[in-house]
């Protein structure tokens, strides 16, 4: 059974404690700017969405890499950059329509959210349960679409 992170915005309180962890496990700081989930706030800060790789099916990111430095875990589904691989070209993060794959310039290589090999700390540090690890099978499209109609329902 694949798993995937589950986001629930309502509950997100910006917190950062997400991007932090992330930080830490990937770069060994805690350092936001390091992470590869980001906190989105809009409303002049009375809204926060968190937000990250998505894994989607269609993996532009993954086709896009002249190289074939991304590639899918068997045990995750994870789409993941393979540092011995990645030329830093840069291709996959305008291929990338969410925006979700990064370029660290510590490295000269591209960052992307990899689960954390199937047990992702973002969703082990949020204190609220805005991000969670769930089967795959409660997430993707038709869920995001239903939560956006909930949000802004036609006029």
């Amino acid at each position: 059974m694949q798993k995937a992170l589950l986001i629930n915005p309502e509950k997100c309180t910006s917190c950062l404690q997400c991007e932090l962890a992330c930080s830490f496990e990937h770069e060994g700081v805690f350092n936001p700017a390091k992470s590869r989930i980001k906190v989105f706030e809009f409303e002049h800060g009375r809204r926060a969405i968190p937000y990250t790789c998505t894994q989607c099916d269609e993996a532009w990111c993954l086709h896009a890499c002249p190289v074939e430095a991304i590639t899918i875990s068997p045990n995750t589904g994870a789409k993941e950059v393979n540092d011995n691989t990645c030329v830093g070209c840069k291709v996959c993060t305008i291929a990338c329509p969410f925006g979700t794959v990064n370029y660290n310039a510590d490295s000269g290589k591209v960052a992307k959210c990899d689960l954390c090999g199937g047990d992702p700390q973002c969703a082990e540090a949020c204190p609220t349960g805005a991000i969670t690890y769930v089967d795959a099978n409660w997430t993707g499209y038709e869920r995001m679409l239903e939560s956006a109609v909930r949000a802004h329902p036609a006029a």
